[in-house]
């Protein structure tokens, strides 16, 4: 990893992808939340802050299928920043 992976990005964009995450997990486990899986993933992310790679780590807790539906309910904004810490090396 280089420099920009953990560089945070604006707050703008790390709210969107926590918020859009959340919403994710959300659907996905979406069965009362029965497993705890979604009540589990949620906590890991609802607090942390935008410091670091914390960006890239809430991208990362995903299959790539499911990244792939994450990605899709971004801006554009938020795929370039995604995609910028992705291609940088």
């Amino acid at each position: 990893m280089t420099v920009l992976y953990y560089i945070p990005p604006t707050n703008e964009i790390f709210e969107e992808v926590r918020t859009k995450a959340i919403d994710l997990w959300k659907a996905i486990d979406s069965d009362n939340d029965k497993y705890g899986y979604a009540t589990s993933k949620i906590s890991q992310i609802k607090d942390i802050g935008n410091v670091s790679d914390n960006l890239m780590y809430i991208v990362a807790m995903f299959d790539s299928g499911n990244q792939v539906k994450l990605i899709e309910k971004l801006s554009e904004e938020a795929k370039e920043a995604i995609e910028a810490r992705l291609n940088e090396n």
